[in-house]
């Protein structure tokens, strides 16, 4: 690779800065020229975006684990937690990071609700973040209206949550 030749700008300005602090021991000899300041960046143009409307429908509330949701009767809301309503899909987050967890989450709930299945699995171990963080990403405003309510299994495994989906509209 071929070296550049000469000083960049940067190099410069480094040199005129500390060429300033230094006294001249040489008779005959001046400091080198300060560089000229950088010209003041223009500021970004004004466009006025037209506000955007508002939509009417109603943002479903958030979820809370094992919580009875709006809008679920409480026949189904029943049957969901005493798991007389079948997890037709599961998906076991062990081992994955956070990041890669929260894609394959994303993933697993659009794919089973397109696919229109009523009720999904999600392990995650434990006392893990991923059980701490997995309420919250359902809660996300591309999965929450997708999703009709979300419970554990039974009260002592915390380590896995069931999603009860809201049937898709023809």
């Amino acid at each position: 690779m071929a070296r550049r030749r000469g000083l960049t700008p940067e190099d410069i300005e480094l040199w005129a800065a500390y060429s300033r602090t230094l006294t001249r021991l040489m008779p005959g000899k001046s400091k080198p020229p300060a560089p000229p300041a950088p010209p003041a960046p223009a500021p970004p143009p004004v466009v006025e975006v037209p506000p955007t409307p508002v939509k009417r429908g109603a943002t479903p509330a958030a979820l809370g684990v094992n919580a009875t949701p709006a809008g679920v009767d409480k026949s189904t809301w029943g049957k969901f937690r005493a798991q007389k309503i079948r997890a037709e899909a599961k998906l076991d987050l062990h081992g994955h990071t956070a990041a890669k967890a929260h894609r394959e989450v994303m993933r697993f709930v659009e794919m089973a609700h397109a696919a229109g299945l009523r009720c999904v699995e999600i392990v995650t171990g434990n006392g893990e973040i991923l059980a701490k963080e997995l309420p919250h990403w359902l809660n996300t405003p591309s999965l929450r209206p997708l999703i009709l309510g979300i419970a554990h299994p039974h009260a002592r495994n915390a380590g896995a949550i069931r999603v009860l989906l809201r049937r898709r509209r023809a």
